[in-house]
């Protein structure tokens, strides 16, 4: 069975309705979809830079309960060469960018983002984009 890594973006998406991303989460059960411990800390600052601070902390926490957290330790010696190989190219992608879709690569998941484009710059990574219609 196929594994996800979803991004920040998809995580917004999913936890304002949008896209039907419960329905695709659902059909690929979500004890197969994971999410980096880079994307809860960017949906923690969401939540604080909101203007329903303690509404939207308590829906990070809910979401933080109920999917699998993939720690960043793995894929740390991959980010680091695919960091110097995309600084060399002239192609540099945003640390936690990078960390999020090293962390896909090293643990074998297929990314779901909606900057398809962005990400394709890494060697070897899987992507979907679950906002457009299959």
């Amino acid at each position: 069975m196929k594994k996800y890594l979803l991004d920040t973006n998809i995580c917004i998406f999913y936890l304002k309705g949008r896209f039907q991303l419960a329905d695709k989460i659902e059909a690929v059960y979500l004890s197969n979809c994971f999410i980096s411990e880079i994307t809860i800390a960017e949906l923690k600052f969401c939540a604080e830079n909101s203007d329903k601070i303690e509404q939207n902390r308590l829906v990070v926490h809910e979401l933080q309960n109920k999917i699998q957290i993939v720690p960043i330790i793995g894929a740390l010696d991959l980010y680091a060469k695919e960091k110097a190989r995309l600084r060399r190219a002239g192609t540099p992608l945003d640390d936690f960018d990078l960390l999020i879709g090293t962390t896909a690569i090293a643990n074998g998941l297929i990314m779901v983002t909606h900057d398809t484009n962005h990400f394709k710059r890494l060697q070897g990574i899987k992507l979907e984009d679950w906002t457009k219609a299959r």
